[in-house]
This record gives C-alpha cells, structure tokens and sequence, in this order.
C-alpha cells in the first residue's frame, strides 16, 4: 500500500483564514475522506517505452464515502525530468459519476483504471510519473484544495531503443561531362488499377517529362509502351495498354507544341507498342524482387508449366502463400508505361565551367551559360560543403534535374553530420529528405526511394519513412539493395512498436547479417522469449566479438531471467570493451535488482 498524503495540521484553517475557501466548504472533509485508505498503482510498475511512446495503466481506488454533492476527488498526472526542469502534463482521474465503479471485492470502494501514453524522448530517462491529488467544487470556477504529490513510478526502460541501424554508405553521384551530348532518355510512369489516366504524383515522371521538354534538346525518336497487371481490374480491359500508350503518345505531343520551340510533332518518329498479357514482364520482377529462391521457382513453375488461361492462371497464384507480396509489390509495378526518347545537343568543352559556374551562382550571368550537366559536375571541383550546396541549389532552381536533388540531399546530409546542435542536425535531414524524395519522383527507382527512406528514418519522421521503403520495395531491384530495404524496414517497425510486422519485414531479408540478428533477438526480448534471444546474441557475437553492444544486450537478457551471475559476467565483458557502458548500466533500470550486488559493482570496475 502506497504512503497516504495528508493535509498537514492547521493546513485547512490556515486556507480558511486566508479566504482562499468559504468556512462552509466540504473539500477537505472531500480530500480526507477520499485519502484515507486510497491506493493508486501502475501497470507496468516500472514504464518502459514502445517504439515512440511510453504506455502504461493506472489503477485508483478511492472509498466511497468521499463523494459529495456539488465537489469531486480528482489525480492529475505528470511526468517530470530533466532533474525537474521539465514537466509534461500526461491525464487526469476524475471521481464523478460515469467516470468511476464500485470494486468488486470491496464495495465500498470506488475505481478509476485507465490506459495513458506520453511520447518517448531519451531526455525523459530518467524522470518520475508524479500524481497530484486535489478537492474541487463542480461549479465554473470553483475552488480547489491540494494534496501533497505522490511518485508513481520511476524513469523508464529503454531496451526497446536498442534497435541496430547500419546506414549505407553516403555517397555524392559521380558528375562527369562529355563532349558527346546525344543520348535517350527513358522515362517511367505508373497507372491506377484499370485506368489509363497520367497521375501526376509519386511514381510519375510528369515533371521529369516536361523539364525534358522545355529544355528543347533536339528529338529524333519517341517510342512508348505500356503494360498491366494481372489482376481483374487490369485485364478486364483487353485494349487497357492500347489506352495507356495513347493517353502517354497524347500528353507528350500536347506539350511539344505548347513548350517546344526546336522540335515539331511532325518531324518527330513515334514508336508505340501495348504489352499484353505478358507473363515474361510478370516473371522479370518476380526475379528482381525479395521473395526466397523457391518461392520465385514456385512462381515460374505455376506460369510456365501449368495449363489454363491468362485469367485462370493469375487465380491460381491467389493460393500462395506469398500472394500478399506479389500483389503489394509486384502488380503496382505492372501498371506502367515508359517513355523513351532519343535527342542530340550541341556539343560543349569544360575549360571554364568552374569559373562560369560560380559567375551562376553569384548571378554574375545566365544559368544557360553551362548546360546542367556541366552546372553539376562544376560542384565536384571544390571541397568545401557549402559551396557545394550552393551550386546544388543553383542546379536545381535552374534545371530540376533529379541528380541535382539528389546529390544537394547527399550534401545536406554530409553538413548534418558535421553538427553538434540537434535542431539544426534536425533540420538538414529533413531537407535531405525531402530533396531525395524530389529527386526519386523524377526518377523513380528502387534506390533513390530507398535513399528517401533512410533521410526521413535519420530525421526521426517515421511514417514517411515506412512509406518510401515500400515503395522502393515495389520497385523492385537487386537481391542485396531489397535485403537492405527490408532490414531497414524492420528496425522502422521496432521503433515504431510493431515488432510482429519487423519480424514479417525481417523474413525477406539475410538472417545471417549482423543488423538482422540484433533487430532479432531484440523483438524475442521485448516479447519474453529470453532463451531465443540469448541464442541469437550468441550469433551475432560470433560475427563480432569485440562489440559491447552485443555483451550488453546479453546482460540485459540475463537481468530479466534474474540471472545476477550471468548479468555481471556480459557487463564486465562489454564495460572491459568500452567504459561509457558501466555510466549506461548504472542507470539502466533493466539493472535495478542488482545494483546494490557486489556482482555488479565489481563488473563496472
């Protein structure tokens, strides 16, 4: 039973006295009543975060004699840190009728018990969840009489923090220019199910298009196809691809003549052809995608070996297991046409594109002094970051080219790394992000949105993350840049508090790498399985036995099985590899049965 707070002696005639109540009032006879004998609890009794928020219950019995008519008991809950800098307020009980009930066991008692959330913050830990109880007349603004704040529960576990994430390596796009400066430009697009509309918004080149257009480099050739997916609402239509190509071949001489004044429909040769039915475009992004070896081969054999029609073969594939993967990832990318043009430019040496460059920059003279191409490669030419930046700017304003966008993100992310300061670190990942996100609608590839999501995961903007990994996951792409997609992915959902959904996203990528058994072990810890993940650390100790992480995991493990030998043992181990884990050990509160043990103090000597 917790400590009941109590007014203290005199506290009431002392309010009296000063007219803050009326000498008629019933709250501290309200206060008293309700304290006396109340006990509030909370479940878990130590709060721990999941993925982005901290959930807990709180469970308040109360005697029912307090209650009183025209005044009522209320518990206001906070959370304080920071060494009681910070306070945020997380709810509030209220005894009035409907928001309470009479236990069961003891009937005079009345209960409140409700599930509360406040969002995780590493600065919250440690921190306290304080109650503050009070006596309030009903009334608008009616007066109110405090009780003495109680501590509910202590800091916060942050074992579900320890997900692994291993960034990719950052690179620039290597620019280079050439004198030659003919060549083809292949734009995709992707359709609605059953429509043959040109949307303008992600997975679309509608703006790369127009760019490509109005720059008016001259056109030789256009050629154009279109597909679509196997499922009804594509294949009802037998002339959908037919619609597709033509709704494509429309748009893109409508803007030749509104934008052009180098090219003319007429001197154009347009080329166009409708994929139908084709089951070798179906098969080609089955073996681009992350599905396992037999689960493509039962794919291919269903396709190729079994009789029946279009439509009774796409049914049977309805049946597999996997069929959730096929429609969520390979049909979207059935539904496309793709826009290939050949063109030829004057050609252009690069003896002073540095020197014009900056003359562009400074807005000495006209951007159209470089082509873009040559804007973009006068930026590999310094070192300096911020000069770089600004000529990705002035490449972008200018030409909207997607390596533009990209290669302005890949910096913006390089400056972010060279800060100290969260807010502005904060600010360059999202702007990375969402130059990488411009960058991948003009270009929509697997790897540039994988590149969107791994800014927008960096920048702590979880759903829009989780959105770009699926969609370069649908894009398809190699087994390695779809094994990463999904590891990825996988740590996203850890954080985000889905681990059953991690596991799923974890079962399409290598379970061998080190990321992957980490992420693991972990979701087994945070669902109890502590022998699974004890064996998985193991593994993943094998692959790098000099990592603290892994030793720490190992003794975080152990804790939770009441394991003190094995517990001190894993954090000599990973305090002997790196000191700074003995601090992070002593506050851990996954360690708070230990830490007054010989054992552990001996192990973070």
């Amino acid at each position: 039973m917790p400590h009941l707070p109590r007014l203290l002696p005199g506290a009431t005639s002392l309010l009296l006295a000063a007219g803050l109540l009326p000498a008629c009032s019933p709250l501290p006879k309200v206060l008293k009543a309700a304290q006396t004998g109340q006990s509030i609890t909370v479940a878990p009794a130590v709060l721990e975060s999941n993925g982005q928020q901290v959930r807990f219950e709180v469970t308040a019995k109360v005697p029912a004699n307090h209650l009183r008519k025209g005044a009522a008991y209320n518990v206001a809950l906070s959370y304080r840190y920071q060494n009681g800098l910070r306070e945020d307020t997380v709810g509030r009980l209220t005894f009035l009728s409907g928001e309470f009930v009479y236990d069961e066991q003891q009937k005079n008692m009345l209960v409140i018990r409700r599930e509360f959330t406040f969002p995780y913050a590493p600065q919250k830990s440690p921190g306290e969840l304080l109650a503050r109880p009070d006596a309030r007349l009903t009334k608008p603004n009616g007066a109110r009489l405090k009780g003495p704040e109680m501590v509910l529960a202590r800091g916060i576990l942050t074992t579900s923090q320890l997900v692994v994430r291993q960034d990719s390596l950052l690179t620039l796009l290597p620019e280079t220019v050439s004198n030659d400066r003919s060549g083809t430009r292949v734009l995709p697009f992707y359709f609605d199910a059953g429509k043959a509309e040109i949307r303008n918004f992600l997975g679309t080149n509608v703006a790369a298009l127009e760019d490509f257009i109005e720059a008016n480099q001259r056109t030789e050739k256009v050629m154009i196809v279109a597909g679509h997916s196997p499922d009804s609402l594509d294949r009802h239509d037998p002339r959908l691809p037919d619609r597709r190509v033509q709704a494509l071949t429309n748009y893109y001489k409508k803007r030749v003549d509104e934008a052009s004044y180098l090219n003319k429909v007429s001197n154009i040769d347009f080329e166009t052809e409708a994929y139908r039915r084709r089951w070798d475009l179906f098969l080609s992004k089955v073996q681009q995608s992350a599905l396992k070896p037999a689960q493509i081969d039962s794919v291919v054999l269903l396709i190729n070996d079994s009789p029946g029609t279009f439509a009774e073969k796409e049914k049977r594939l309805h049946s597999l297991s996997f069929f959730d993967y096929l429609e969520q990832y390979i049909y979207p990318v059935l539904r496309f046409g793709t826009v290939s043009v050949r063109y030829t430019a004057p050609k252009r040496y690069d003896s002073e594109v540095y020197l014009l460059s900056k003359k562009i920059v400074e807005k000495q003279t006209e951007a159209d002094a470089l082509t873009p191409e040559e804007l973009r490669y006068s930026a590999s030419l310094t070192p300096l970051l911020a000069e770089k930046q600004r000529i990705y700017e002035t490449a972008v304003a200018n030409t909207g080219a997607w390596q533009a966008y990209y290669n302005l993100g890949a910096v913006l992310l390089m400056r972010s790394e060279k800060e100290t300061n969260p807010k502005v670190v904060r600010a360059y990942q999202r702007r990375a992000a969402v130059n990488f996100t411009l960058a991948a609608h003009r270009n929509p590839t697997a790897e540039l949105f994988y590149r969107v999501a791994t800014a927008y995961h960096r920048a702590n903007d979880l759903t829009e993350a989780r959105q770009s990994y699926d969609y370069a996951i649908k894009l398809g792409g190699t087994p390695a840049m779809l094994s990463k997609a999904f590891a990825d992915k996988a740590a996203l959902e850890i954080e985000m508090g889905q681990p059953d959904e991690a596991l799923r996203s974890l079962s399409y990528s290598d379970p061998r790498s080190y990321q992957n058994l980490m992420n693991r072990a972990l979701i087994y810890v945070l669902k109890g399985n502590y022998p699974g993940a004890a064996a998985i650390y193991e593994e993943a100790l094998a692959l790098r036995p000099q990592d603290p992480l892994v030793y720490y995991s190992l003794a975080i493990t152990a804790a939770r099985q009441h394991n003190e030998a094995a517990t001190a043992l894993h954090l000599r181990r990973a305090v002997g590899l790196d000191r700074s884990y003995a601090n992070r050990a002593v506050e851990d509160l996954e360690f708070r049965e230990f830490t007054k043990g010989k054992q552990f103090l001996e192990a973070l000597r």
